[in-house]
């Protein structure tokens, strides 16, 4: 945990369960959130190759994950560390130009 803390830039392990759990939070919510948008917008799962709807599921989980990281990150009172790894993670991506 120590070596979390420090990469982190975190003071106590209380904080690094916190993030373990956002982290673990977001996944889970943007997998279940991209399911009922894409029913929404008339693709079910039932009635869509999955071809198509397995990448469009996956490629609408990446927005889904990122808004929900910001927002759980704030929930749980660590909205500082997730939004500076939100901007590290865009500009890794190439996509630093939306944070402007």
């Amino acid at each position: 945990m120590e070596k979390l803390k420090k990469r982190w830039g975190i003071d106590s392990n209380w904080q690094v369960i916190v993030i373990m759990f956002v982290f673990s939070v977001t996944g889970y919510a943007s997998l279940l959130i991209a399911k009922p948008v894409l029913d929404l917008v008339g693709l079910s799962q039932e009635t869509t190759n999955p071809w198509i709807y397995r990448p469009l599921r996956i490629l609408l989980i990446f927005p889904c994950y990122q808004v929900l990281i910001v927002l759980f990150g704030w929930l749980f009172g660590q909205f500082k560390f997730f939004w500076n790894f939100e901007k590290k993670m865009l500009r890794r991506l190439g996509l630093g130009f939306l944070l402007k």
